[in-house]
């Protein structure tokens, strides 16, 4: 076992020991100092505890000091401890339906990754239609995007990860020196982002702006509706993005021989498809179809659910086995995000603070989108998305409903832009994961990304501006 010795000097030692506790100490200072100040004009006592809440929540999503669920909790505890909301309503709030929704699309997607069904499927395409460098760049990206139309982008870019990096080993390609392995860990990262918000199943994000737009609204957004909603973004965004990938970093190699035969390889250790996998993807599309055309009248946490309960009738799961795959922080962030939300919502708050900080930019229905959306975008390539849509919703919702814009418009502009963060490895875990390879380098990711970035915010406000009045989404 190998011994590393610190060998910096002790003043430097001691003095990062004790930013830890100063780091605490200020932060407790501050949410002090916020509460004790004397009420500004236009908001009530109540708004004011909410906002020493959502800046003391702020600053530990960002800075993610401590894990995002346990600033959830704390989030949790203190909106009832100062009497923002009673406890009896605060608690209630985590029963909402989206945190139910999230709940079983990850039983669901880990009853697909634990039969084996995605990685048998993500085997046989990359095996079969990659046949040369191009095809296989163009294979992982489009397999990785798809894949997150159904399951979460992340656990797509986990599953998928280990297979790029076998297709980099059997082809010999040295971390950090060929075009090709940049492309290959790329085409996943951007393959997983841009297909994840195709639907509500590539990540929890927009299943929380959908229950924190019902908690304050009582409006709703249906499955197909989003789809349908964000469907010529992601279609351009995938020409753009592998146009943009290829160009970037142009092919060094002639042939992927080996790649295939690894890949074969493992396929053909997997043996023939059996009852489980065919009946858990029986499942999985009957729900996804139930979704679609009956997710407004049962309710989008219904059907996952029932669904849920099939997979454990059938014995097509065991609770233990699926266990790894529910991963319980995030449900309990997205729970304290529902809660964080509507207080600022019910207090007055929210619109207090659009009115202070946000209200000069945006004066008007298309400013509004065009505003929300690029904070949106900007705020997500520094700190979890989820956290930028219990910061930006309540606020972006006061707006609309000061300038009689349709909520759901501005949950769409927060929401799907929340997910389009290409340039940085704390972004999202798919970069994260591309990044952890070592074949590509941050400043390479950056580089590339920023313009997929600015791309994606000016087609985005585009399809709000063209494509969303064709199918009914007016301003």
């Amino acid at each position: 076992m190998s011994v590393k010795i610190d060998t910096r000097p002790i003043w430097v030692l001691l003095g990062l020991k004790a930013l830890r506790p100063l780091f605490f100490i200020t932060l407790a200072a501050s949410f002090v100092y916020i509460i004790g100040m004397p009420t500004p004009e236009g908001l009530t006592p109540e708004g004011q505890k909410a906002i020493a809440v959502f800046v003391v929540c702020l600053v530990l999503w960002v800075t993610n000091v401590i894990p995002l669920a346990i600033t959830s909790i704390l989030a949790i505890v203190l909106v009832p401890f100062l009497g923002v909301l009673s406890t009896r309503e605060t608690y209630s709030l985590f029963g909402n339906e989206a945190v139910f929704f999230i709940l079983g699309a990850f039983i669901l997607a880990g009853a697909v990754m634990g039969s084996g069904l995605s990685t048998r499927v993500a085997l046989y395409m990359l095996s079969r239609f990659g046949s040369s460098p191009k095809k296989l760049v163009m294979v992982i990206f489009l397999l990785s995007a798809s894949l997150s139309f159904f399951m979460s982008e992340h656990a797509v870019a986990a599953m998928l990860f280990p297979i790029v990096l076998e297709i980099s080993k059997s082809l010999g390609i040295r971390p950090g020196r060929s075009n090709y392995g940049r492309l290959l860990f790329l085409s996943l990262a951007w393959g997983c982002i841009i297909g994840g918000v195709a639907t509500f199943l590539g990540g929890a994000r927009v299943p929380l702006a959908v229950g924190i737009l019902n908690e304050m609204t009582g409006r709703t957004i249906g499955f197909l509706d989003y789809a349908v909603a964000v469907f010529p973004l992601v279609v351009i965004l995938l020409l753009l993005g592998f146009f943009i990938l290829t160009r970037s970093f142009p092919l060094d190699i002639k042939g992927v021989e080996g790649a295939a035969e690894a890949l074969g390889k493992r396929l053909r250790a997997l043996g023939k498809i059996g009852y489980t996998e065919y009946a858990v993807g029986a499942v999985m599309v009957a729900t996804v179809l139930a979704w679609m055309f009956l997710g407004r009248r049962l309710g989008l946490s219904s059907i996952a659910l029932t669904s849920v309960v099939f997979l454990f009738v059938l014995k097509l799961v065991r609770w233990k086995d699926i266990e790894e795959y529910v991963n319980w922080g995030i449900i309990l962030m997205y729970g304290g995000a529902i809660i964080l939300g509507s207080s600022l919502h019910k207090s007055g708050a929210a619109e207090w603070m659009v009115n202070g900080v946000v209200g000069s930019w945006a004066t008007s229905p298309w400013s509004v989108l065009l505003v929300f959306s690029l904070l949106a975008l900007f705020l997500t390539e520094g700190m979890s998305n989820a956290a930028v849509i219990a910061v930006l919703l309540p606020a972006s919702i006061a707006i609309a409903d000061k300038l009689a814009l349709d909520p759901v418009l501005v949950t769409y502009a927060i929401a799907v832009p929340a997910g389009l963060a290409f340039m940085f490895p704390m972004s999202t875990p798919a970069n994260a994961l591309a990044a952890s390879s070592n074949y590509i380098s941050m400043r390479e990711m950056a580089r590339a990304g920023i313009v997929v970035n600015v791309l994606a915010w000016v087609l985005f406000n585009l399809v709000a501006a063209f494509w969303w009045p064709l199918i009914g989404m007016g301003y």
